[in-house]
């Protein structure tokens, strides 16, 4: 007699290992995508081995650095190696500070300005000049960091090219300049239950937790001979420099006449690490202060930089701390990352002091903390933490929320410093939800984070450390952890200023953002962009002012003689529109949020959450019978991360109203088989019995 419960168990572990295989897909090639993640109407092409897209892209980037100031240009060169007239589609990173400001559309020798328009407006000249057969190209800001570039009606065999600037302001820390190039994106995780319709043509379905997941998950290739790029910058410091680097990246400096033009080693560069470069003063020439004017339409505009106290000035801090390691375990860090963040915890644990306490928690699909709660940093759990750390292994989805509400709502140890260092990639899609819950539940403590990885979410990075009252910093390779680890080390040790205060001379009226300006941590200077009501008289003078464990401190910085500076006025408007949108996510009223934001952002030609930039040839090029495909440009993953480490979740990198629709065919064809073999068996049983 045979055993139907052995065989029902049998059948359903055998359903379990086909839906698992259902769920990860193959990685892909240069040249291969797959047919199921072609998306809106994807120009594909038959090959021996696969499918290929048929629109490339090729990427320049020029930078004119000048002070505190970099414009940044970017040429997109997309290419239709393909018989068929297509629409390519491609989403890209940005610094997240970035002011877009200018776009322009090239065709041959002739060139289209982009205009800025309300999203909805740009949005339907766009989708006209498609049908109609002209070409025509639309930036949109997705998030402050994530854009879109579409461009329509590209011949078969032809180049477009679009060239998007910005403006960004630099980052002055521990005596170094530094800008930074996002070149790709690592894939953000998306959770939450999924939405009936989708807007964009994303790998990911809108959700209740990610509502435009579909417009910020483009298809990515694990390598491509086509996602390549050149780049040049040009420093105007206005000060000798002693070290020019870039950390990722080989490159060459030539000098002349005190400005320096940095090119990359190499005709090209593939496009699968962020760009960074930094620069030093040399030591007598290390400014305290500087500060920048630009004057439009009759109004003064500022950005003023000024250093707090040094190290020798501030003493490390002596009550006891309670630090809290958060490390991120997802699928995303797979690779070159988590070897990096582990390498980061131990090195932070073995400097610990004796008084500290201490606890670990990963991350990933689950929550887990070494310690039930904060334990002495003696030489027992410290042996124990270092153990727990060497085995973490980078698997599962990246679900931060419950680690992060774990350390923030831990036992407090009132008479400990309680200071949460997160280690992450930062590759969700759902920030806002953890900017939210951080200002609500952090109390007294601080946060820091550390941005791992080839290309980090530098949004998240920065907006969690302000939200959290902490510092942020990157970790991209393995070779620089320990330095960045003791520069964050120093923050953790030396008192933050805090109650920093602005004052501005009487009779002139004064816009400033930040509005609040956050604490500061060691090397970190005071930022602030301004507008003013008119101009300031000679002698006038901004004071800053602000508290530490050594007492009172401030300074003074003269405002009139200052030098000037183009696109200060972008940098405060995209300030003042970050601003914005936070009071926005705060609670503040949406329609007052989005019309101010909307009037700032129309004002200075920004792209924003509100406008976009449009670019219209005014001549049909496509034959009106003529059909017009649609098709995502991949993104390149990120250097030491594979398709398999983070497609192979599901909530990562898949479909799952999809998958859920392939389960349930599996699960009720393995019954129906069952079913009829269970008839069979009963008939032959009873046959010979």
């Amino acid at each position: 007699m045979y055993n139907i419960k052995s065989e029902i168990r049998a059948w359903l572990w055998m359903l379990v290992l086909i839906l698992v295989l259902q769920a990860v897909p193959e990685p892909l090639s240069a040249e291969e995508i797959a047919p199921s993640q072609a998306q809106g109407g994807s120009l594909l092409w038959k090959m021996a081995a696969g499918y290929s897209t048929a629109t490339t892209i090729n990427t320049n980037v020029d930078m004119k650095i000048s002070g505190l100031v970099a414009r940044v240009s970017i040429r997109q060169e997309f290419r239709n190696e393909g018989s068929e007239w297509v629409e390519g589609i491609y989403v890209f990173p940005l610094p997240d500070r970035a002011a877009v400001d200018q776009m322009r559309l090239h065709i041959g020798d002739r060139f289209i300005e982009g205009e800025i328009r309300q999203k909805e407006q740009a949005k339907k000249e766009y989708e006209e000049a498609k049908r109609s057969g002209k070409k025509t190209s639309l930036v949109q800001q997705q998030r402050a960091n994530l854009f879109t570039t579409s461009v329509a009606n590209v011949a078969p065999g032809e180049k477009v090219v679009v060239e998007i600037e910005y403006l960004e302001d630099l980052r002055y820390e521990n005596g170094r300049f530094s800008v930074r190039v996002p070149m790709t994106l690592t894939p953000r995780y998306i959770s939450g239950q999924a939405l009936p319709d989708k807007q964009g043509s994303g790998w990911a379905p809108d959700t209740d937790r990610v509502t435009d997941a579909s417009l910020i998950t483009p298809p990515q290739v694990t390598a491509s001979r086509d996602h390549k790029v050149t780049l040049t910058a040009d420093i105007n410091a206005g000060m000798p420099l002693e070290i020019i680097t870039s950390r990722y990246h080989p490159v060459s400096v030539v000098e002349n006449g005190g400005r320096y033009t940095v090119s990359l080693d190499g005709p090209v560069v593939t496009m699968d690490h962020d760009f960074e470069l930094v620069w030093e003063p040399v030591p007598s020439a290390e400014p305290r202060a500087m500060a920048f004017t630009e004057t439009v339409e009759g109004k003064p505009f500022h950005l003023l930089m000024v250093m707090p106290p040094d190290q020798e000035e501030t003493p490390p801090v002596t009550v006891p701390r309670e630090t809290i390691f958060i490390i991120d375990t997802s699928g995303s860090m797979h690779g070159v990352s988590i070897s990096q963040a582990k390498r980061a915890v131990h090195l932070a644990i073995k400097a610990l002091k004796p008084g500290d306490l201490f606890n670990v928690i990963e991350f990933n699909t689950h929550t887990t903390a070494l310690f039930p709660y904060s334990m002495q940093a003696n030489s027992i759990n410290i042996g124990n933490a270092l153990s727990f750390v060497k085995q973490l292994q980078a698997e599962g989805g990246t679900e931060m929320r419950p680690a992060l509400k774990l350390a923030m709502e831990a036992r407090l140890q009132e008479t400990h410093l309680r200071q949460i260092v997160f280690i992450t990639d930062g590759s969700v899609g759902y920030e806002d939800e953890m900017f939210s819950m951080i200002e609500q539940k952090l109390g007294t403590a601080r946060l820091f984070t550390v941005g791992i990885g080839s290309a980090p979410n530098s949004l998240f990075m920065r907006k969690a450390a302000e939200s959290g009252r902490g510092s942020y910093t990157f970790v991209s390779a393995l070779h620089e952890v320990r330095e960045k680890m003791d520069a964050l080390f120093k923050k953790l040790e030396h008192p933050q200023v805090t109650d920093i205060e602005v004052q501005w001379p009487s009779g002139v009226l004064v816009d400033a953002y930040p509005s609040t300006v956050p604490d500061l941590y060691l090397g970190e200077p005071v930022t602030i962009k301004a507008r003013a009501s008119g101009d300031f008289r000679p002698g006038d003078v901004v004071r800053i002012s602000g508290n530490s464990v050594t007492g009172g401190w401030s300074t003074e910085l003269a405002l009139d003689g200052t030098a000037g500076s183009e696109g200060v006025a972008a940098l405060w408007g995209r300030a003042r529109i970050g601003e914005l949108m936070d009071m926005e996510r705060r609670g503040g009223n949406p329609e007052e949020m989005r019309a101010d934001i909307l009037e700032t952002a129309l004002t200075h030609h920004l792209v924003s959450k509100y406008t976009s930039l449009i670019a219209v040839d005014k001549t049909p090029v496509r034959p009106a019978g003529d059909p017009l495909s649609s098709e995502q440009v991949p993104n390149l993953m990120p250097y030491g991360q594979t398709t398999n480490a983070i497609f192979g979740f599901p909530a990562t990198a898949t479909n799952a109203p999809a998958l859920r629709v392939m389960g349930l065919a599996w699960l009720l064809s393995a019954l129906g088989l069952l079913a009829i073999i269970r008839g069979w068996r009963r008939r032959s049983y009873a046959r010979y019995s």
